[in-house]
């Protein structure tokens, strides 16, 4: 803004140009940070990693990656104790869905666990989720707000160590596709 108020560019004054169209993006913070991959490098780290799946997350793996790339709305659960390589498999998935531009979401229980994941954060604070909620509460979403946009733009939702009372599924990760 200071540069074009002076009627210069970044070019006028020697400094680099944006390798990525941030046009879109500044509408919407949220989105802009899920965007915000080298694309190349992303696509280069998924590329090395899938030969080191094994069948059953070669299997997984392709099963989510076909639901998004159709918008297929899937569910999956992916379960197995420590040690499974799982991380491996949800960090493989998000390379593979950032080397394409496309918005994903890894949410997990812990603070501590949302570091394992690529661009992970907390289930919390993703969603606004109250940390001690009662029959009252709600996760304030306006309709229109920057949260709500970029939910809809999310290709796919990684939710590690989800918790349900009313379900029997605990501990497992949940892979929404849209």
């Amino acid at each position: 803004m200071i540069l074009l108020r002076h009627g210069k560019d970044l070019a006028s004054v020697q400094l680099p140009l944006p390798t990525h169209n941030w046009s879109g993006q500044a509408r919407n913070a949220l989105i802009g940070e899920q965007l915000n991959y080298d694309h190349n490098q992303e696509c280069v780290s998924a590329e090395q990693c899938i030969p080191w799946l094994n069948v059953e997350q070669q299997h997984a793996h392709d099963r989510i990656i076909s639901s998004v790339e159709t918008c297929a709305g899937q569910v999956f659960f992916l379960n197995g104790p420590s040690g499974t390589g799982k991380t491996f498999v949800y960090n493989t998935i998000c390379n593979m869905i950032c080397s394409k531009g496309w918005v994903m979401l890894c949410v997990m229980s812990s603070g501590i666990a949302a570091l394992l994941l690529c661009g992970g954060h907390t289930a919390h604070s993703m969603f606004k989720i109250p940390l001690r909620p009662n029959n009252m509460s709600y996760c304030p979403i306006t309709k229109q707000g920057n949260l709500a946009d970029l939910i809809q733009a999310t290709r796919l939702i990684i939710w590690d160590k989800i918790m349900c009372q009313d379900c029997t599924v605990s501990g497992e990760v949940i892979f929404k596709t849209f």
